[in-house]
């Protein structure tokens, strides 16, 4: 590995080294997820890994690359019984472009020649030339849910199924399943995580001295590939040879109770879901063990495992950070070192409550927060004390809201917030195809042909199926939005209290929308203007940590803060045209700063009714005394308005009904 890519300048990249090693060994293991920046060398890594693997037997002209010692007995080409000729390849390392279609990756049928001639025939896809071999998806954070289930699958049975209207296809499909992703372009479904038996994190190194042989080493590749390649051919064979030494030893190695027990109890420590850490954990210590010549497993084996089996398991929602607390897992082993029988615990050193996180600052007692509290400033508006702004404030609890939809059918990437035409869903018509068939509507098509039967010499019981007969299913399903929020942080939002409620709404506002799979932006307001806190993106962790620091105060410049929500809205259709938008604005409604301030938020407003975004206003206005300014602006926008009590799942049941009753008036 190091031979191809030899870059030591990558923190973590000895993990990620191991790691594909391991899997290399044991493709049982599961696979493996790069995590990490951008240019840190992942998929130059994982690319290196298919020239270290040794080379495979299959049978003859088979396409799905059938084991002659153990063919496939479904195999689509088969049977290979009696096995015949053989041949001996590289193995493949196979890569799904995030935008692929699910007949790249399953393979297609001639639906025609199916219908009018009764054959199969098949034209494999990229689970079959990956069978064998490695799947790399580069930027998997962005792969479209139906591919994701579809490897799910794959994953789960080891096999693929093409079905289409009655027939269908079964292929053997077992691959490294190996994954890269940048964390700040979105994270991964928690299905798919879940699938990936190791993850690993790499970063660039801040060394200048390993910089440089980064970019030295790299330079010497650029100038002469074939040369450096020479340069390392040694190394890269004894690491083969390695691996091939690896797999024989690896039936040998003894797993005892002891570390199955120190497993099982790592897991239980760290509150992993289900059993599949157990496992992952029992191979990849076995495989260490092999790799590093032995036939017991170690606590240090099991310790590595651990390492890299569960950061992203632990995980308990989309924003907490993957990682492991070593000395926890330090503690649990040692725990379970010696013998099988084990006593009770040891109570928790610190009493009841050790060891947890403090609670939030929730100000002094008694007197209160004198510097939370919020006072009269020029226009009537609140103000933090002093005039200046506060620090930020520790978001409250989130909680399941309310979906929030955008009205009508669209046609934008697939997800799960508003209704879409879309390639999965429940079938609503049909349609002639345009360009490859992909759904079809069996009943369309025969309707179709049913009344050229007798013209066309038809003699037998089949029907005579033409091109033009054929009908594509038109189907309804869900669509993926983009969802801006629009948040007040100026004075009148400072009071603590109310401003912790405002971010905890908005977080669970970026939960759902983690969820929906929608792209996210965030724009706040406050004090002399609009920013751009985070632009469209697909990282909902991105938005909850710049929504975690936004600092309050100063006066409410709403109409900046919608026209700056309307030029990146205009940008964004730009971009892409067939995602939809839905603008959350978060505030009380109060306009203040500069001339006529209520007029020009009012004209700003009207904007986005002219082009019919679909908008939300989340009411923050408190107290006994309430102004109504924030219904007042979403009359103007052309949208509902909703208090953040009313946001909450459990209290809003026609908010998406008002929504689109709103809009067809």
């Amino acid at each position: 590995m190091s031979a191809s890519f030899p870059f030591t300048a990558v923190v973590g990249q000895d993990d990620l080294r191991l790691a594909l090693l391991l899997n290399a060994v044991s493709p049982a293991v599961g696979g493996v997820l790069v995590r990490g920046e951008k240019g840190t060398a992942k998929s130059t890594a994982v690319r290196a890994l298919s020239a270290l693997l040794p080379a495979v037997d299959v049978v003859a002209g088979c396409r799905f690359s059938c084991d002659p010692a153990a063919p496939d007995p479904a195999c689509p080409d088969g049977p290979h019984n009696p096995p015949g000729a053989f041949e001996t390849r590289p193995a493949r390392m196979v890569e799904l472009p995030v935008g692929a279609s699910e007949d790249r990756l399953v393979g297609a049928l001639d639906i025609e020649r199916a219908l009018a001639e009764g054959v199969k025939s098949f034209e494999p896809g990229l689970l079959a030339h990956a069978h064998r071999g490695i799947l790399y998806v580069d930027e998997v954070n962005l792969l479209h849910d139906h591919l994701v289930d579809l490897l799910l699958d794959a994953a789960a049975m080891g096999a693929s199924y093409v079905e289409r209207e009655g027939v269908s296809v079964r292929h053997a499909a077992r691959f490294l399943l190996v994954g890269t992703m940048n964390p700040e372009e979105g994270e991964l479904r928690p299905q798919l995580l879940d699938r990936f038996g190791l993850t690993v994190e790499v970063a660039a190194s801040r060394e200048p001295d390993q910089r440089v042989e980064v970019v030295r080493r790299r330079l010497a590749y650029d100038d002469d590939p074939r040369g450096f390649a020479a340069r390392w051919a040694d190394e890269e064979a004894a690491v083969r040879q390695r691996i091939v030494a690896a797999r024989e030893l690896l039936p040998q190695v003894r797993l005892g109770d002891g570390a199955l027990r120190q497993i099982a109890a790592t897991c239980a420590a760290f509150e992993v879901d289900g059993m599949r850490a157990d496992i992952v954990m029992a191979r990849t210590a076995t495989a260490l063990a092999a790799w590093a010549g032995r036939t017991d497993v170690l606590a240090e084996d099991v310790r590595q495992a651990a390492l890299l089996a569960l950061p992203h398991r632990r995980r308990r929602n989309p924003f907490d950070a993957p990682g492991l607390d070593e000395d926890k897992l330090d503690e649990t082993l040692e725990q379970f070192s010696g013998d099988d029988s084990q006593g009770d615990e040891d109570p928790d050193p610190d009493g009841p409550g050790g060891g947890g996180q403090p609670a939030p600052d929730s100000g002094p007692q008694g007197g209160g927060d004198t510097a939370a509290r919020p006072e009269a400033g020029e226009g009537g508006e609140p103000q933090a004390s002093g005039g200046r702004e506060q620090s930020a404030v520790r978001a409250a609890e989130p909680f399941r809201t309310k979906v929030l939809s955008v009205p009508g059918i669209g046609e934008g990437a697939a997800g799960r917030r508003s209704r879409a035409r879309t390639e999965h869903g429940r079938t609503t018509g049909a349609r002639r195809p345009q360009g490859a068939l992909t759904k079809l509507h069996l009943a369309a098509t025969v309707q179709a042909a049913a009344p050229h039967q007798r013209v066309r010499g038809r003699s037998g019981p089949g029907l005579v199926i033409r091109r033009d007969d054929l009908r594509q299913a038109t189907r309804e399903g869900r669509e993926g939005n983009l969802v801006l929020f629009v948040v007040d942080a100026s004075g009148s939002m400072a009071a603590r209290q109310r401003m912790s409620a405002v971010k905890g709404a908005v977080l669970s506002l970026l939960l759902d929308a983690y969820q929906r799979r929608d792209k996210v932006g965030l724009v706040t307001f406050r004090g002399a203007g609009a920013d751009v806190a985070l632009p469209p993106t697909s990282s909902v962790d991105a938005a909850a940590v710049r929504l975690e620091s936004l600092p309050t105060g100063g006066r409410t410049p709403l109409a900046a803060g919608l026209l700056t929500a309307h030029d990146v809205l205009r940008v964004e259709r730009l971009r892409d045209p067939a995602r939809r938008a839905l603008m959350v604005v978060v505030t009380d409604g109060r306009a203040t700063g500069g001339p006529e301030p209520v007029a020009l938020a009012g004209r700003a407003a009207r904007l986005f009714a002219a082009e019919s975004v679909a908008s939300v206003v989340v009411d923050c206005e408190s107290g006994p005394v309430r102004l109504g300014l924030a219904g007042r602006l979403a009359g103007e926008l052309g949208g509902t308005a909703v208090t953040l009590d009313e946001l909450r799942a459990d209290s809003i049941a026609g908010l998406v009904k008002g929504m689109q009753s709103r809009r067809a008036a």
